[in-house]
């Protein structure tokens, strides 16, 4: 079985705060480019997580937005000079096809949180120049796009702001895939409705079903229904909290199979696809670590026909990639 996980921080909380002692080819976290090869991933999707505010401070990030992702930026391209016998870099779908065509990892540069944009269109050209392909458009606070997701319904009803309306457009534009993961429901209403008028697909790279498990980061059955209605694409993320709802930070492998199947009855089979978020949750993982998404594959095969499985695991994710980036 082959993988396309459409979320990790790992270049973000890990390399590019490692004080250069970490790299992508062997480390501790969950994820390294020796155990994702053990794991047949063929595309994985490396955030550059722009953390800011409170969050920013109890990690040590000093740098503003565009600082912190030129520094990423700048490591995310050293490791991909340092590791070239096993990753490869993925500006479109047919990128990740050729890349493992060479027995290549594909590796795709997303956004985690478009603050750098700070109001400024002129930046997403620039960006996308640089191989940003996904954009997260909030994290957990408010910035120039819109507003973050929040146990407080008339916050989460805020929709985008006129700038994240037109920030979007450009994002269709130019090839590159809208993230919705940490966004308000109104903000997700817009997005959802710029998708239908452009016929461009959209993500929620790692979300999970708010029906089982009521945090606010997660999807509604009616947001659900509309990633499938409009041809997007749902990533679950394996953060036990997200899940199960349960106490306790542990995540078994059926918590994530429960998901998938109650996903497939609101969204349909072809909205699933995985977003581990790997390194950027402290979840203790049934199958380890990236090595053991096969672990994953083999029960998922257990409720679902072979071809539905290769659709979470890989196709989704790909014919979303592809429908945005190889125009």
């Amino acid at each position: 079985m082959r993988f396309f996980d459409l979320h990790c921080d790992t270049i973000s909380t890990r390399v590019a705060r490692g004080g250069g002692k970490v790299h992508l080819r062997r480390s501790e976290g969950q994820l390294d480019l020796e155990r994702l090869r053990a794991g047949g991933v063929s595309a994985q999707v490396f955030a550059a997580f722009l953390p800011t505010g409170d969050a920013a401070r109890e990690v040590g990030v000093t740098e503003k937005p565009q600082a912190l992702f030129d520094q990423i930026y700048a490591c995310y391209q050293k490791e991909l000079r340092a590791n070239k016998d096993l990753l490869a870099p993925a500006l479109s779908g047919r990128d990740i096809l050729k890349n493992e065509q060479n027995g290549r990892i594909s590796a795709i540069l997303s956004i985690e949180d478009s603050v750098l944009l700070d109001g400024n269109l002129h930046k997403l050209p620039a960006l996308h120049k640089k191989g940003v392909r996904i954009m997260t458009l909030t994290w957990n606070y408010e910035n120039s796009l819109g507003y973050p997701a929040s146990p407080v319904p008339a916050d989460m009803a805020r929709g985008l702001k006129p700038f994240g309306k037109a920030a979007v457009q450009r994002m269709q534009e130019l090839g590159i895939l809208v993230d919705v993961s940490h966004l308000s429901d109104g903000g997700f209403q817009d997005v959802a409705a710029l998708s239908r008028t452009a016929h461009i697909p959209f993500a929620a790279t790692h979300s999970c079903a708010r029906a089982l498990c009521p945090h606010p980061r997660n999807l509604t059955d009616e947001m659900l229904h509309t990633i499938g209605e409009t041809g997007s694409v749902c990533g679950i993320n394996f953060n036990a909290y997200f899940l199960n709802g349960r106490s306790g930070n542990y995540t078994k492998i059926d918590d994530i199979v429960q998901c998938a199947r109650y996903m497939r009855n609101k969204a349909g089979i072809d909205a699933l696809a995985l977003g581990s978020d790997f390194d950027g949750i402290d979840s203790t993982l049934e199958f380890g670590d990236c090595a053991g998404l096969p672990q994953l594959a083999d029960a998922l095969a257990m409720y679902f026909p072979s071809e539905e499985v290769e659709k979470i695991c890989w196709k989704n994710a790909l014919r979303v990639f592809s429908a945005v980036t190889d125009r």
